[in-house]
């Protein structure tokens, strides 16, 4: 039997579980009941009534993940295919001392390529090379993701209405053009509190992270909201993501890029 598309109502409460969940700081049970646990559709309805909620209390759009690339984190998650979600202002904390870890439910870091764009990518042929020469510069990044799902039980389904998954990210300093850099190509080690925990490399992201970027890119505007000049593109992860404990100070080394590093305060 052929399950029926989400309703609106469904969707509605699908937000509103997701949303209480954030605001309560108490994870909750997964939506796919509520949507299907394969009707992406209907989860990115959900993404996009949330994401409609942050800019309506004032929050900024300062661009977008991409999520699931590395088949790593596929296995981790019992998923198969990307997914995207919305960046907002107050979720870029790369000038913070200490990442306050009470802001955060379950918390996973990997170390990814960002990309800062110079041209909106909105008209014409989004090309793999169209894309590539939209890009100002590369930036070693880390993106700490949170789920709002108890126990991290998702499907493609509940990650994708949960914003992908998303929590906050650290940009690094360096900003590195295209010209000599190919980010298939960069070798990422990551460390938790000096010891290694996490290898990759940029082709473990969808075999390069701009064809992530690509992938973004088309599926974006298809939906309605293109990427835009300015915005920061979190491109996925290069390896396995490693959880989270306060206290812990990450830094991720990936070559061509420099390093980058977060520090997680502890509870009050």
């Amino acid at each position: 039997m052929t399950s029926l598309p989400a309703t609106a109502t469904a969707t509605h409460r699908a937000a509103a579980r997701l949303l209480d969940a954030a605001r309560e700081r108490r994870p909750c049970p997964p939506v796919r009941d509520l949507i299907g646990a394969g009707d992406v559709a209907a989860a990115y309805a959900v993404q996009r009534r949330l994401t409609r909620g942050r800019l309506d209390a004032g929050a900024r759009l300062v661009g977008h993940k991409v999520g699931l690339t590395s088949a790593a984190v596929q296995r981790q998650l019992g998923v198969d295919r990307p997914d995207f979600g919305a960046l907002f202002d107050d979720m870029d904390v790369s000038g913070a001392a200490e990442i306050p870890f009470d802001r955060l439910l379950q918390p996973k870091i990997e170390a990814e390529v960002a990309f800062i764009l110079g041209e909106d990518l909105e008209e014409g042929d989004l090309s793999d090379a169209r894309v590539r020469a939209a890009v100002a510069h590369a930036v070693a990044a880390l993106e700490i993701v949170d789920s709002r799902i108890a126990g991290w039980d998702i499907t493609i389904a509940d990650t994708v209405a949960d914003n992908a998954s998303s929590g906050m990210f650290v940009l690094g300093s360096r900003h590195t053009t295209l010209d000599g850099f190919e980010p298939a190509g960069t070798v990422m080690e990551l460390s938790t509190d000096g010891a290694v925990v996490s290898r990759g490399t940029g082709a473990a992201c969808l075999g390069d992270p701009l064809k992530a970027l690509a992938w973004l890119a088309r599926a974006a505007r298809d939906l309605g909201d293109p990427l835009r000049a300015g915005q920061v593109v979190l491109s996925g992860a290069l390896g396995p993501m490693v959880p989270v404990t306060p206290g812990m100070q990450v830094t991720a080394t990936l070559s061509g890029l420099g390093t980058v590093t977060a520090r997680f305060g502890r509870p009050a």
